[in-house]
């Protein structure tokens, strides 16, 4: 799927829920999600942490075939969950599709005016460490 179906169909999956409380839920079942494949310890070093983020988040990333995949973790449960969906939608994509991407859902869903500024630069943070990742795979090829 491309880095756009994906989003539509996240942007799909938050319009069935009127109610933030319920849009709050479903990140926090993404958090769940990325439960099942934690971030090795190992990994949550200084080296991988986001600056920027309110919480603590770690990301780290690798190349395969291509292709680039992202782990990431974080110790707030709603933070986890963002860092679910941005996983979600960038992982299993070029770096070129990556850089190029226009991350519309954040917005569509309703998410950027639903979290604190600390929060939403968090995002941006977090954001910006995925294309920098994608950008020196970019480089290297």
């Amino acid at each position: 799927m491309s880095i756009n179906e994906i989003q539509d169909e996240i942007i799909e999956e938050f319009d069935m829920f009127d109610e933030w409380l319920d849009r709050y839920q479903l990140i926090i079942d993404y958090a769940n999600e990325l439960k099942k494949h934690p971030m090795p310890e190992a990994d949550k070093n200084d080296q991988n942490k986001i600056d920027g983020c309110q919480s603590t988040v770690w990301f780290t990333c690798r190349m395969e075939e291509g292709k680039i995949y992202y782990n990431g973790d974080s110790d707030a449960i709603l933070v986890k969950g963002i860092v679910a969906l941005l996983l979600h939608v960038l992982s299993g994509h070029t770096p070129e599709e990556i850089i190029k991407a226009d991350l519309y859902f954040i917005d569509r869903i309703g998410l950027r005016e639903h979290l604190s500024p600390t929060r939403s630069n968090g995002v941006a943070a977090m954001l910006k460490q995925m294309r920098l990742y994608a950008l020196a795979y970019s480089a290297n090829r």
